[in-house]
C-alpha cells in the first residue's frame, strides 16, 4: 500500500507518479480499461463485467488522488467531506447507470433496482466495517492507542441512527403489512427521501458553518502538495469521464455476469461493486490512518455512510421517481438488520475516541460474516 501513497520528490509537479505502472503499481490495472472494451465488443460481457470492475479501482484512486489534493488547500473537516462525496461518486454513476438501464428496458426494473438497493447497502457496510477495520489495524500495528474527537464520534454516530430509521422504518412497515401494494411502499420511501434530504442538507448545515470549530483539526496542511490545483481538478474529471464509461459497461454487463458465473445479484451489488468502486475511500482513509490522522480517517468511512443514507440513496429515490422507475427504500428485512448491526457495533466502538488494531479486527471479522452470509443468500 505503502507504494503507492508515498510522497514523490520535491520538484515540478506531474502526473507521471500516479499515472505511470512504473511508479505506482496500482496504475497495471488500467489495462483493464482496453480489457473490457474488447469483450464489450465481441459479445463475451460476463469477462466485461470482471474486467470494467477491475479498471474501476484504479480509475477510483486516481478520482480519490484528484479529490484529496483539491482538499489539501481546504479545512480537514471539508477534506474529509470532499474524500467522503467524491468517492461515493462511483455509486451515483453505477447507480444512475442502472436505473436509466431499468428506464429504458422494464424488463430489467426487478434486477436493476435490487443492483443499486445492495450497492448501497454494500457501501454502508463496506466503509463502516471494512474500511473502519482496515483503518484501525493500519493504523494500529504503527500506533498502540490512537485518538480522535469523540465528541464528533458521537454526533456522527448518532446522525448515522437517524439515517438508517429511513431505511428501517420502509422495511418494517413492508413486514408489518404483508398485503400492502408496492405503490405503497414506493411512495412512503419518496417522501422519506425528501426527509432524509433535508436533515442532510441541516448537517452540512451545522458541520460546516454553526458548528465548524467542533469539527476543525490541527495537522491538515503540513503536507505538500503534489499536483497543482489545476491539475487535480484535471485529474479529478478525467478519472470520472472514465469511470462514468467503465460503469456503462459493468451495468450492461451485470446480467450477463450473473448468468454465466451463477452470482446472485445481492452479492454482486453488496460486496463485490463496494469494494472496488470505494477503493478511492479505502486507500485514503487508510494510509491518513497510518499517520495517525484518526480524525480525517473516521471523516471519511463515517462520513461516507452518513452520505449514503443520508443523500445518496434519497437521490437514487428520487431519480427512479423522475424517471417512472419505482425504486423504494424497502432494502428487504435482511438487510436493514445487517446495516443495523454495522451501525451499532461502529457506535460501541468509537464512542470513547481511541482506537488499537484489535477492535479493527473485529469490524473485519463482522464484514467477513456478513459477506459470507450474502454469497449463500
Amino acid at each position: 500500500m505503502s507504494d503507492i501513497t508515498e510522497p514523490i520528490e520535491e520538484g515540478p509537479f506531474s502526473f507521471k507518479p500516479f499515472i505511470s505502472p512504473l511508479e505506482n503499481k496500482l496504475m497495471w490495472m488500467l489495462f483493464g480499461i482496453p480489457i473490457a472494451v474488447y469483450f464489450e465488443f465481441s459479445g463475451q460481457h460476463g469477462y466485461a463485467f470482471f474486467a470494467s470492475m477491475v479498471a474501476i479501482m484504479p480509475l477510483a484512486w486516481l478520482m480519490g488522488k484528484g479529490t484529496e489534493e483539491i482538499a489539501l488547500r481546504t479545512s480537514e473537516s471539508l477534506g474529509g467531506l470532499l474524500n467522503a462525496t467524491f468517492g461515493n461518486a462511483v455509486e451515483v454513476i453505477i447507480g444512475s447507470l442502472a436505473l436509466y438501464a431499468a428506464f429504458s428496458n422494464p424488463e430489467l426494473t426487478e434486477n436493476m433496482i435490487i443492483v443499486v438497493q445492495a450497492s448501497l447497502i454494500g457501501s454502508i457496510l463496506g466503509n463502516l466495517l471494512l474500511v473502519l477495520g482496515l483503518a484501525f489495524i493500519w493504523g494500529g500495528l504503527k500506533h498502540k492507542k490512537q485518538q480522535f474527537n469523540a465528541q464528533v464520534s458521537q454526533t456522527n454516530g448518532s446522525l448515522l441512527l437517524l439515517a438508517l430509521i429511513g431505511l428501517v422504518i420502509p422495511a418494517a412497515f413492508a413486514a408489518a403489512n404483508e398485503g400492502v401494494s408496492n405503490d405503497s411502499i414506493v411512495s412512503l420511501s419518496r417522501w422519506t427521501a425528501i426527509v432524509l434530504l433535508v436533515i442532510y442538507c441541516l448537517n452540512m448545515l451545522f458541520q460546516l458553518k454553526t458548528h465548524a470549530t467542533l469539527y476543525a483539526t490541527d495537522g491538515h496542511h503540513d503536507e505538500e502538495s503534489e499536483l497543482s490545483q489545476k491539475q487535480g481538478i484535471i485529474l479529478l474529471l478525467v478519472a470520472t469521464l472514465f469511470v462514468a464509461w467503465m460503469a456503462h459497461i459493468l451495468v450492461a454487463s451485470i446480467e450477463h455476469a450473473a448468468e454465466e458465473f451463477n452470482l446472485p445479484y445481492l452479492f454482486i451489488g453488496v460486496i463485490l461493486l463496494p469494494f472496488f468502486g470505494n477503493a478511492a475511500e479505502h486507500m485514503t482513509a487508510v494510509t491518513v490512518a497510518r499517520k495517525d490522522k484518526m480524525d480525517m480517517s473516521i471523516s471519511i468511512a463515517v462520513g461516507s455512510s452518513i452520505q449514503i443514507a443520508l443523500l445518496i440513496a434519497p437521490f437514487m429515490v428520487l431519480l427512479g421517481w423522475a424517471m417512472g422507475v419505482g425504486m423504494s427504500l424497502q432494502f428487504g428485512l435482511f438487510e436493514t438488520i445487517t446495516c443495523l448491526v454495522a451501525v451499532l457495533i461502529t457506535n460501541f466502538i468509537i464512542q470513547d475516541g481511541e482506537s488499537n488494531w484489535f477492535e479493527g479486527v473485529m469490524l473485519i471479522a463482522t464484514y467477513l460474516i456478513i459477506a459470507m452470509a450474502f454469497l449463500y443468500m
